[in-house]
């Protein structure tokens, strides 16, 4: 049985599907108690006087109330977890193990509305997370280099000459990238970075899509139309995202202008 962390309350980003899943669990499974948790758009003004307000929408806080003391991070999950579990705590707090997953939660946090974005990060009451360069372009580096790698195993199925080649995936991965950015960012002015996020995740989700159909054994017919479907799914994502950002159709323009120049070039250089 759980042992349920007494007197403490986690303030996570309600507006984040993720931090919303997650919280929701640790009261569930009463690691937390029922009331163990707090919308930070609803924050209290007894927690609001605790909380470090702009560092807790960059990591999440959990309020120890016996205390009046405040934990940030991946040290709040960590103190959770251990409550019911220590000897999971203690193991993730050896370095270089806790080094590894404090930058995982750097990761992730830095780039959570770029993973799931939501209508109401405009507010001044929205927990949105401060803009961090060198997390951006972990995480663009990252779909970039997956993606280039799933595209090269799925282009070898696609019956069209194309044989297997991570760096043509992965020029047209970063191509796509420089592309949007020299033709976007007169237009896009401070949202560059957020719209980029945003496109890299389409393209994530793209990729995501193709793994279950490289699972299977189908003629080449099957793939070329499941590319298709594919596509499809991330031009209405890209489409949903851009209107997210307050965005017009240039953007969605221009992506699919790149994507039918570089599927033209790869198919005309595999003849």
């Amino acid at each position: 049985m759980m042992k349920t962390l007494q007197n403490h309350t986690l303030i996570y980003d309600n507006e984040c599907p993720m931090c919303s899943i997650y919280s929701k669990g640790f009261t569930k499974c009463g690691m937390l108690d029922e009331n163990g948790r707090e919308a930070f758009t609803e924050i209290s003004v007894r927690n609001k006087n605790l909380v470090d307000f702009n560092r807790a929408k960059n990591e999440i806080a959990l309020v120890d109330h016996e205390n009046n003391k405040v934990t940030y991070g991946l040290d709040s999950l960590l103190l959770i977890i251990g409550s019911s579990f220590p000897l999971l705590e203690k193991i993730a707090r050896i370095q270089p193990l806790y080094w590894f997953f404090k930058k995982l939660y750097s990761f992730v946090s830095y780039n959570r509305k770029q993973i799931i974005p939501s209508r109401k990060d405009n507010t001044e009451q929205s927990c949105v997370p401060d803009f961090n360069l060198k997390y951006r372009l972990a995480y663009i580096t990252f779909v970039a280099l997956f993606s280039a790698y799933i595209l090269s195993l799925y282009s070898g199925r696609l019956g069209v000459n194309l044989t297997p080649n991570f760096l043509r995936e992965l020029a047209v991965c970063f191509g796509q990238i420089l592309w949007q950015t020299l033709f976007l960012k007169a237009y896009l002015k401070d949202k560059i970075w957020d719209y980029l996020g945003n496109m890299l995740t389409v393209s994530l989700l793209g990729t995501l899509l193709l793994i279950p159909a490289m699972l299977t054994n189908f003629a080449p017919v099957f793939y070329l139309i499941y590319f298709g479907v594919v596509v499809c799914i991330m031009f209405l994502e890209h489409l949903r995202r851009c209107r997210i950002l307050k965005l017009n159709m240039l953007p969605t323009i221009s992506w699919i202008l790149f994507r039918l120049t570089a599927l033209a070039i790869i198919l005309l250089t595999s003849l």
